[in-house]
């Protein structure tokens, strides 16, 4: 066989692309995955993401890095996934504060959508959200509450995780829904409120208790009431709003799992395996029931589809509660 010159040439460059394109590792063997978490450590989402990065790391064999990307009711690290590579390098855990009740009370400021501009890929957990009280208040239940801020208006200060978070949106439509007024703190974690409540600067917060549980179990913090409809197995002693006379203060912490729009699909196939396997693990099981934490459920188009419905459930709840984060 015999080359012109021109074919030569083409052979030439050929050869010399080859071990460009080798150089190219199949996902995930490139480096190590970036896993944001867009809220400050210690609070219900860096606790989840921390048990789950772990199992999928070994999963995955790649190792899993966790960045904390707090603010603007964790609306900024979730919007830089959305403008990251869709290479399947960068995840974010999402959370309903951010995709639906920040994407709802910041408006125009959020140019990213929470469907189109992601692929959900798994929803991991979901909790409820309380009332919880230092215990050496003498505010032992929730008709205790509500009595002392009925006497003393905008008189009690309560702490959440940020301006737009789900706690201050469960703390708003408690206060409309028994008549109350009390003044907000927020910062940019729960783990800080939960310090400040227990060392007595603040007198009570709303946290989810995945967060709360452990200074539930250990006495440290009070908890009066919690927004799932039915009570918690493993705290049966916690009454539940609807059965107190909030029906229709019902509220589901979720945290699930999604990537940028575009990532290729056999990529994102094998992050849904991941994720499913590893809410399956013995070791990620204990460590929910440690934190009281249920575990999720939906996959791929299942999960993308929840996404869809809570933004559609709760648009309409979110504008008609007044919330604002001006």
């Amino acid at each position: 066989m015999s080359l012109t010159r021109r074919g030569f040439g083409h052979a030439t460059l050929g050869s010399l692309a080859m071990p460009a394109l080798a150089q190219t590792p199949p996902w995930p063997q490139a480096g190590p995955i970036r896993f944001v978490v867009p809220f400050a450590p210690g609070g219900t989402t860096d606790i989840i993401a921390r048990i789950v990065a772990a199992e999928m790391s070994r999963r995955i064999g790649q190792s899993m890095i966790v960045e904390n990307r707090p603010g603007a009711g964790a609306t900024l690290g979730t919007g830089q996934v959305a403008r990251a590579a869709p290479d399947g390098y960068t995840l974010v855990l999402s959370v309903i504060s951010a995709m639906v009740v920040g994407n709802v009370l910041y408006g125009p400021r959020v140019t990213r959508d929470p469907d189109t501009d992601f692929t959900h890929i798994a929803m991991l957990m979901s909790t409820p959200y309380l009332w919880l009280v230092r215990p050496d208040l003498p505010i032992r239940s929730v008709a205790d509450l509500v009595a002392e801020a009925t006497r003393k208006p905008d008189g009690l200060t309560y702490g959440t995780s940020g301006i737009g978070s789900m706690p201050h949106l469960t703390a708003v439509r408690f206060c409309q829904a028994a008549g109350i007024s009390m003044q907000h703190a927020p910062y940019r974690g729960a783990a800080q409120v939960a310090t400040d409540v227990m060392s007595g600067t603040l007198p009570l917060m709303v946290d989810s208790l995945t967060a709360a549980s452990a200074n539930i179990r250990s006495g440290t913090l009070r908890p009066l009431a919690h927004s799932w409809p039915e009570r918690v197995p493993d705290f049966p002693e916690i009454p539940t709003f609807k059965e107190l006379g909030y029906p229709d203060l019902v509220v589901d912490g979720w945290s699930g799992l999604a990537v940028p729009a575009r990532t290729p699909r056999p990529i994102v196939e094998k992050i849904a395996g991941a994720a499913r396997d590893s809410l399956a693990s013995p070791d990620l099981l204990r460590g929910y029931k440690e934190t009281a934490t249920a575990p999720g459920r939906l996959f791929l188009g299942d999960a993308q589809q929840y996404v869809r419905d809570e933004l559609a459930i709760w648009t309409p709840v979110i504008r008609a509660s007044g919330a604002s984060v001006d």
